[in-house]
């Protein structure tokens, strides 16, 4: 997969109103394998849309007529939600639905789509449809648990990330840590995000969005040397951007490296020379 990075600092309100969330600076992937799940797009437990844990396939063999249109259909609005085609996408998971009104994943997508508009009546209802028809299906557990999390229902987001994982099967627990440690950053559970980014940095390790915030969780509680070991991985990396090489250019500050500091300040000029961070870098507001 590739990685594309922006600020949350340009698309929402602060994470918090204390000082250390005015500090913290997340990075969301701009696609949408991020921090939602599609259950076609790979982040489903193998439980049915009946509720039953089966470990085998629907193949052509077994798969009704009904569900098989209302599959296709969900697949095409997945495709269409990916590419931002959010009316199209609608248009397609309605058709879905008609075929087959029992059709779990379709409420899953439904509640990606109602969340994406900020309509959170039929975003909420939608995601507890399909939990209704699948009992066990961690991919809704954990966009429901998202969709809580950005309306700051902290409790009530971190209760559903914990219900999927702890469905044994279910496949996408170091996405589902991911956006439960940056739910608890957001609600300023700085201790509690560690532990979780931190479980997810153990099962992706190469995933930079992990990597970039338990870096800053380590710089800011002064773990300057185990924070400089995330931040170079990045920043060693195609994946290094604005936000990253400030991180480092922090990081090696605090531990009088100068020699890296002029270095990760040379690619922060040379790279991203209309960016905050050059700006931050240039005026040595290191502790801003």
């Amino acid at each position: 997969m590739t990685y594309g990075f922006v600020s949350i600092a340009s698309r929402a309100q602060p994470i918090s109103d204390g000082p250390v969330g005015r500090r913290l600076s997340f990075w969301l992937l701009t696609v949408i394998g991020a921090l939602l799940c599609v259950q076609l797009q790979g982040c489903a437990s193998p439980s049915g849309s009946d509720g039953s844990n089966r470990g085998d396939l629907i193949t052509d063999s077994d798969e009704p007529e009904v569900r098989k249109r209302a599959r296709l259909r969900l697949e095409l609005a997945v495709s269409y939600f990916e590419q931002d085609k959010i009316t199209v996408a609608l248009d397609e998971l309605k058709l879905s639905l008609v075929a087959d009104p029992t059709y779990a994943e379709a409420y899953n997508l439904r509640g990606l789509i109602y969340t994406r508009l900020n309509d959170d009546q039929l975003a909420e209802d939608s995601f507890r449809r399909a939990l209704a028809l699948s009992p066990r299906d961690g991919s809704a557990m954990h966009n429901y648990g998202w969709m809580l999390c950005q309306r700051a229902r902290y409790a009530e987001a971190e209760a559903r990330f914990s219900q999927a994982l702890g469905i044994p099967t279910y496949g996408g627990r170091a996405k589902t840590l991911m956006a439960m440690g940056l739910c608890q950053m957001r609600a300023g559970k700085m201790t509690d995000a560690e532990q979780s980014l931190q479980r997810a940095y153990e099962l992706d390790a190469g995933n930079p969005i992990v990597g970039f915030n338990l870096s800053t969780l380590m710089y800011l509680r002064g773990d300057y040397p185990r924070a400089q070991f995330l931040a170079r991985r990045i920043n060693n990396s195609e994946l290094a951007n604005a936000e990253s090489l400030w991180l480092g250019i922090k990081i090696e500050q605090r531990l009088n490296n100068r020699d890296a500091v002029q270095q990760l300040g040379s690619q922060l000029k040379k790279r991203f020379a209309q960016s905050r961070e050059l700006g931050l870098y240039e005026r040595g507001a290191f502790n801003e």
